[in-house]
């Protein structure tokens, strides 16, 4: 029996206030698939944006493409959310994001990419990380895209985005790697390794020498003339009273 999820209560954010702004170049573009016809074209362009959104990369690198799954999206036998649904639990996606993180880290960047809001406090994040901790990455990420807010907001067929966005950078241009939690671990094995000592003993090991400025006297210095005569010096200078011109 799993732990049900633990209460917490929803902060007032844009994306829970009913706005009447007029859509501009911030209002985030749309993707659904009944929007896209049967050529492909635009079929591709919702997958692009579906991988933008997860994975955070304008420019989708090979090996992190899931052929199997575009290639079931496009024939329609699965739906956006399935898709969604693939990527997030994708080999890719658990060595950019999962492996890097702790899990408070992972909540704050799944409810970016998968909800498309920030979390609501600490005790939301609290909350859904004992989901990962009780249910692994699978049912964490089957958590979210099953949860009644996704459906309500995405359904199926349509690529999550950020909800009434206002200011600030998007969400899926936020690199999730490398956070505090990851850079504090990365120096205390690198410490542990014996590479920080091996710094700082080099940096300790360095002589610093001291340089004396020596005063210069400038009142014996020459400057040399550097005027340029308009007659040179020892060749005449003569003009031909025969010589013709164009103009008279």
């Amino acid at each position: 029996m799993s732990i049900p999820l633990l209460q917490y209560k929803p902060s007032s954010q844009n994306q829970r206030v009913a706005g009447y702004e007029v859509a501009n170049e911030d209002t985030p573009r749309t993707y659904r698939l009944e929007n896209s016809g049967s050529d492909g074209g635009e079929v591709q362009e919702l997958i692009w944006a579906a991988y933008r959104q997860i994975f955070s990369e304008h420019e989708t690198l090979k090996f992190h493409r899931q052929k199997n799954l575009e290639s079931q999206l496009k024939n329609r036998a699965i739906t956006v959310r399935d898709f969604i649904r693939g990527l997030a639990k994708s080999e890719a996606f658990r060595r950019l994001v999962v492996e890097t993180n702790s899990n408070y880290r992972i909540v704050e960047v799944c409810l970016k990419r998968l909800l498309g809001r920030t979390s609501y406090n600490k005790d939301e994040e609290i909350a859904w990380s004992i989901k990962i901790a009780t249910l692994g990455w699978g049912g964490f990420v089957d958590a979210l895209v099953d949860s009644e807010e996704y459906q309500t907001n995405f359904g199926e067929n349509t690529v999550p985005y950020q909800r009434r966005r206002f200011k600030d950078r998007p969400f899926n241009l936020v690199t999730p790697r490398y956070g505090n939690y990851w850079r504090d671990k990365e120096e205390s094995e690198r410490y542990k390794s014996g590479d920080i000592n091996n710094f700082l003993d080099m940096a300790s090991g360095i002589e610093i020498r001291t340089v004396k400025s020596t005063p210069v006297n400038l009142a014996n210095i020459q400057i040399p003339d550097m005027t340029k005569n308009t007659k040179p010096q020892g060749i005449p200078v003569s003009v031909s009273p025969s010589a013709s011109f164009p103009l008279r």
